[in-house]
């Protein structure tokens, strides 16, 4: 086979790793709605209760997705690592419904939170070496498509369930573990371990070892930039601040995700052809616009563009971002080079959630988009600067390693 069928064939494993996303994303957005009810109308917890276990869920995914991206390049094999990740999901979530205990509660949710963890970065890795450099970010457009289709036809099916079996929960419960089950298969018969795809002499960056500390001033501005990307659970809160009707929600949701998942393939190409900080700068763009959008809109219908727009922040950063550290870091230490940034970017995510809460109370629901809007601004021009800074390295250069 020639090497651009080879090339051919290690991109069509990209369909299939997003495929995983797909049915785990069902299972995830059926799972996380129908959870904290079960556990406040049925089992009777309390919101502190629910607080503490969803901390352990972040806790867990968060470190074990350095664990997971380490082992990766230590074995250099992706599928058993992905593998476990899905099957502790799997395992965790049903047996939820046969348990009523505290601590058997949050020992489970641990589990399902480093199953989460376990997964991200061998999929990403898996993801990275099934492409080249000129269409990486399609690749990972695609992923990220499909993962966010599932997160459409998840609530879908969530009210189906809801709208056959009302609130036998423990049902639900027990039906998340269906999906899982499908990925399960996908990843076993479809999936492949692969080589990564040869890049030539100008697409890769030579390092003499470790990570090149151009992934760290990288991973530094994408720090910056999450702490004020506070979870999207307050963008949920200023719907209903401003008039939107819990029964709309969702659907203000789904709209969302149709456009991220919609938009997610065409800018993830663009990131081939014109390059991948430029993407994130027009989605870092986007998601100052939006933000202060969220902080001035006054009624619903602004909330349901507003909802729409920020879906093209999304599509032009989750998965470019990720694609320009394959681009940047050697294969055999893209792992590793996952792990941390999955890491880094999952540990801010609770002090940016803090201090959006801490605004949103102290001072005004407006405040904490604002300053969502101020960091995304401030990443930007370290951003621009960074892409300066890139222009200047020879490409045949030995890069600086941490």
């Amino acid at each position: 086979m020639s090497d651009s069928g080879k090339s051919k064939k290690k991109f069509g494993n990209v369909f299939y790793v997003g495929l995983l996303s797909f049915f785990g994303g069902i299972s995830q957005d059926i799972f996380v709605p129908i959870l904290p009810l079960y556990l406040t109308n049925v089992l009777g917890f309390s919101k502190e209760f629910i607080g503490l276990s969803e901390g352990l869920v972040t806790t867990g995914a968060s470190v074990f997705r350095f664990v997971a991206g380490w082992l990766s390049d230590k074995f250099g094999k992706q599928k058993p690592i992905v593998f476990a990740g899905y099957f502790l999901s799997m395992i965790s979530r049903p047996v939820l419904a046969f348990v009523t205990g505290g601590a058997a509660i949050l020992g489970l949710r641990f589990i399902d939170g480093v199953g989460k963890g376990v997964k991200d970065s061998p999929k990403d890795v898996l993801i990275a070496d099934s492409t080249e450099g000129k269409n990486r970010g399609k690749g990972f457009g695609i992923a990220r498509a499909l993962d966010t289709l599932g997160s459409v036809v998840g609530p879908l099916l969530l009210f189906a369930l809801l709208y056959f079996f009302r609130d036998q929960y423990h049902l639900i419960l027990v039906f998340c573990a269906v999906p899982l089950v499908i990925t399960l298969g996908i990843l076993i018969f479809k999936v492949k371990e692969v080589e990564p795809v040869k890049e030539t002499e100008e697409e890769i960056v030579l390092e003499s070892g470790g990570l090149p500390i151009e992934f760290y001033l990288f991973l530094a501005v994408i720090a910056i930039f999450t702490i004020g990307n506070s979870s999207d659970a307050f963008l949920i809160l200023r719907a209903q601040n401003v008039g939107v009707t819990l029964l709309a929600i969702p659907l203000v949701y789904a709209l969302f995700n149709f456009v991220y998942a919609s938009a997610s393939i065409p800018l993830g190409s663009l990131s081939d052809r014109i390059g991948r900080e430029k993407v994130i700068l027009i989605g870092w763009a986007a998601y100052v616009i939006a933000y202060i959008g969220f902080a001035m809109v006054k009624t619903p219908l602004m909330i349901w563009l507003i909802f729409a727009f920020y879906g093209l922040y999304y599509a032009t950063t989750e998965g470019v971002a990720k694609a320009f550290v394959a681009d940047i870091v050697q294969p055999s230490h893209r792992g590793r080079a996952y792990g941390i940034y999955n890491m880094t970017v999952g540990l801010l995510a609770l002090p940016a959630s803090f201090i959006a809460g801490f605004l949103w109370d102290k001072i005004d629901p407006s405040a904490p988009f604002y300053f969502g809007a101020t960091m995304s601004a401030v990443a930007a021009v370290l951003l621009f600067f960074l892409i300066l800074h890139r222009k200047k390295i020879k490409k045949n250069e030995i890069v600086v390693t941490a």
